[in-house]
């Protein structure tokens, strides 16, 4: 069995890997790339590029189907046809992929071994059964998994996971989406777009990201014109039939309800890929799930020259922050034991859905009471948006009492990732409400609808004082 010497050991070719080992080959380190599963990201093959492939052909049949109140009837029915929209997912899905396998393969093949790693002790890594890594410092940036509860492993591929909506050749005729997080919601309004009849049970109340009550009110209702949206929903039965899946589920109501569907597409949440590493032959301390403990500033496990980046250490799923994360990581593992803490960007959440949501900043459910006033609007009779009838939307903005700094926002609206990126930039510079007012403001945009919850905020000010 071969032996590399090398000073940093990467384990995982995805959205933090990468950047791992371009930042610790910036920093002078001998770097070696290792990836067991396939190439290409998990943000390209199974996540937001062909998600958002898959909400545009929703976007174009949804916008198509309400054209009459602008005096634009299209005669006849539309006709969606699942066969195509599932044909280019896939092929400009592979297109992007391919841009991520080109970047691989332009990597030197003395920096890139292919296998699984495992660790046989502190420092040394064995990758499948013909090479062993010893390195000096070690980045895992092994990803996450989708989380299958039990109850569903027993439905067999009638139970599946956005990995395998991507994988379609067709729409199905009935779906159950099980989960109405981030990603149930933004595939279950997708399908229900092109037609598929879609039920999303979520647990709890939640919807999406969102924590302030009126903005998750606001978009339970929403949500539930587009598709049946159980939210509070409580699982008590799934059977597998021949072609479907029966499910039980008590509503909010406290009806119980049984109804068969094509499938169920379980968005349970994910879990760290930490199992195949063999974690247990290291001394880093583990914690009740066997993942490494590591702090989230330097992303260092202990004092151990082992850096945590990306899913792989569940503090931030998003792809920017996984890339943000692994060159942090790369460069800490490239100088140890110069380790220094991530500089963290502003925090940023986009749903793509209809209305967006988004969330920047603090959450409303993490403001210490009496501490923060709270701008509003309603993007119903806002201007802009009315005009092009997507006149649906309630947005609250946080704004800190003793220094009037702008501390977040909660909101569903059009246009919702445009102006979170407006919003993260206001906050990243620390900007008060005042002046975030002197910024210009064009007329007639949909981002007036900003202003008049930047204004409300003040009037809330000068009202508290």
């Amino acid at each position: 069995m071969k032996t590399v010497q090398i000073d940093v050991a990467i384990i995982g070719a995805g959205s933090a890997g990468l950047p791992a080992y371009r930042a610790a080959k910036a920093a002078g380190a001998s770097v070696i790339l290792i990836e067991g599963g396939p190439h290409g990201t998990t943000c390209a093959r199974v996540g937001c590029m062909p998600s958002k492939l898959l909400i545009a052909a929703g976007e174009a049949a949804h916008a198509a189907s309400r054209t009459a109140p602008f005096g634009v009837h299209i005669d006849g029915s539309i006709r969606i046809d699942g066969r195509e929209v599932m044909q280019r997912v896939k092929s400009e899905r592979d297109r992007l992929v391919g841009f991520v396998l080109e970047s691989v393969e332009a990597i030197p093949a003395h920096e890139k071994l292919t296998g699984y790693a495992r660790f046989i002790d502190d420092g040394l890594l064995q990758i499948g059964d013909h090479t062993r890594v010893r390195a000096r410092s070690i980045v895992i940036a092994t990803g996450s998994s989708p989380v299958i509860p039990q109850m569903y492993q027993a439905l067999g591929d009638r139970a599946i996971i956005n990995d395998d909506v991507f994988a379609w050749s067709d729409l199905p005729r009935k779906i159950a989406v099980v989960g109405a997080g981030v990603i149930g919601i933004e595939l279950g309004q997708a399908l229900a777009h092109l037609g598929v009849d879609v039920t999303i049970l979520g647990a709890r109340g939640r919807v999406g990201p969102l924590s302030d009550p009126d903005i998750k009110a606001y978009a339970e209702k929403t949500f539930s014109n587009s598709f049946r949206f159980e939210p509070r929903a409580e699982v008590e039965a799934v059977e597998r039939l021949t072609d479907s899946v029966q499910i039980r589920f008590r509503a909010d109501s406290g009806k119980l309800i049984e109804e068969s569907f094509d499938y169920v597409l379980v968005t349970a949440g994910r879990k760290p890929n930490s199992d195949r590493l063999e974690l247990k032959n290291t001394s880093l301390t583990l914690d009740l799930h066997g993942n490494p403990v590591f702090d989230p500033l330097t992303l260092q496990a202990g004092t151990h020259p082992v850096f945590i980046a990306g899913d792989a250490n569940g503090i931030l799923p998003i792809q920017h922050e996984a890339s943000d994360e692994g060159r942090a990581a790369g460069t800490n593992a490239a100088r140890f034991p110069n380790v220094v803490p991530q500089i963290r960007r502003a925090p940023l959440v986009i749903v793509f859905s209809d209305p967006g949501i988004a969330m920047v900043g603090a959450r409303h459910a993490d403001l210490v009471p009496e501490s923060f006033v709270t701008g509003e609007v309603s993007f119903e009779d806002q201007g802009r948006s009315r005009l092009m009838l997507r006149n649906r939307g309630l947005m609250h903005i946080y704004v800190d009492k003793a220094t009037r700094l702008f501390l977040g926002a909660e909101w569903m609206g059009p246009d919702a990732e445009h102006i979170a990126h407006l919003l993260s930039w206001a906050l990243q510079m620390k900007l008060t409400v005042d002046s975030m007012l002197e910024m210009p403001f064009y007329h007639p945009v949909i981002e007036e609808g900003l202003r008049t919850a930047l204004r409300d905020s003040v009037a809330a000010l000068k009202a508290s004082s």
